[in-house]
């Protein structure tokens, strides 16, 4: 495996992060503080605990899986669609690197500045409540989990993608959806027993339970569940991309 290039690339693309860092750590931390000062306020007053938790610990986990998943996919589609765009992804192709190791450096760097921004968002929650961490390796096992998934993921849509915009639409339109549906403000058990079986075809309902299970010991499935689940959409992933470089869809044309 040819190391230096594994290195050389995953430096660039963490550089990029300190270059631009209001826009990648500073804006959505506090962006994810106004969600937690709005709903903790909001509803709070409203539910004071869910399961003996405080409402403002309680939605802590979903908070940072929130802003896991959008920025897991933002910055691996942004990193590797850059080349694209400018045309040097050819020359990167070119180059005595393999496949996989170019997965290796944007996947590895993609979720390297979302695991770095979830303990930031973590840290900066327990300024407004008392935090707890049952189980503080499986907290940082889901936390890796996650971010290495959806930074594949969001390979994926950076290789799929023709145009800037379409960097946005699977995030907007259906992360962010599906994670405001997936319990992260709220417990699915508290809904009526029809969309409790519908809201288990969600599959972020999975990462969130699982995540908030290592805070709290309290989850909506299982935890092996969740953890099955969530090895489940990264074999996904890892199969999508190799079936990518396989063809070569959209890199080699």
């Amino acid at each position: 495996m040819n190391l230096h290039a594994v290195r050389a690339i995953y430096l660039f693309e963490m550089n990029r992060t300190w270059r631009t860092l209001m826009q990648s750590i500073i804006s959505p931390v506090i962006s994810t503080t106004l969600y937690f000062v709005v709903f903790g306020a909001a509803i709070g007053g409203r539910i004071p605990e869910v399961a003996g938790v405080s409402y403002g610990a309680f939605i802590v986990p979903g908070l940072i899986m929130l802003s896991l998943l959008t920025q897991s996919i933002s910055n691996a589609s942004f990193g590797i669609y850059f080349p694209k765009f400018t045309g040097t992804i050819y020359e990167l192709m070119s180059a005595p690197v393999s496949y996989l190791e170019i997965v290796l450096s944007y996947v590895g760097a993609a979720a390297s500045k979302s695991i770095i921004l979830g303990l930031i968002i973590l840290a900066t929650a327990g300024l407004f409540v008392p935090l707890r961490i049952d189980h503080p390796w499986w907290m940082l096992l889901f936390l890796v989990l996650t971010a290495v998934t959806f930074s594949l993921v969001g390979f994926i849509i950076g290789i799929w993608a023709d145009g800037f915009e379409k960097l946005q639409v699977v995030p907007l339109l259906i992360i962010t959806p599906l994670t405001f549906l997936g319990g992260s403000f709220y417990s699915i058990a508290m809904l009526p027993p029809f969309w409790q079986t519908v809201a288990l075809f969600n599959p972020v309902v999975y990462l969130i339970s699982g995540f908030r299970w290592s805070f709290y010991g309290m989850a909506d499935v299982h935890i092996a569940t969740s953890l099955g689940m969530t090895l489940a959409f990264l074999g996904a992933a890892l199969a999508l991309v190799a079936w990518i470089f396989k063809t070569g869809y959209k890199i080699k044309a």
